[in-house]
């Protein structure tokens, strides 16, 4: 999916069809989502090294399962790759909290599990372009 990679390609095999697989796209959606949640991990970093360049002690707030917001981020790595029905009690709790605190968080792991629906789901390629078209829309 990368601009030289399809320039390579072009240049090799020029009669070559170039397709983009479910999986990297998938991958893509995720790893977006993933990003989300480390750049809130980066912000209580500086948040952090602020209070040390202030010299004043930094005081994490406790969230009610008695996570740390440092610690929250980091533990809800993999609920965001699953579907709500494959959490754990912890896991449901946990992002209970999570998408309370980042409601952008909460919009991007929900288009992503819409999309992974799309292609778990359809089987016909007609019925699928016109799904993906609709998420689509929706992600603008």
């Amino acid at each position: 999916m990368a601009a030289s990679m399809e320039k390579i390609v072009r240049s090799s095999f020029p009669k070559a069809q170039q397709v983009t697989d479910r999986f990297h796209v998938q991958k893509l959606v995720y790893d977006a989502v993933q990003e989300m949640r480390i750049n809130a991990i980066e912000q209580e970093n500086k948040e952090i090294e602020l209070s040390r360049e202030c010299k004043k002690a930094f005081i994490p707030h406790k969230l009610e399962n008695g996570d740390t917001e440092k610690q929250l981020l980091p533990r809800s790595r993999y609920l965001l790759f699953k579907g709500e029905d494959k959490w754990t009690v912890s896991q449901v709790h946990r992002a209970e909290i999570l998408f309370k605190r980042y409601p952008d968080l909460v919009k991007a792991y929900k288009l992503s599990r819409s999309l992974a629906r799309i292609y778990q789901t359809s089987k016909i390629k007609g019925i699928a372009f016109t799904k993906l078209a609709q998420w689509y829309n929706e992600v603008e």
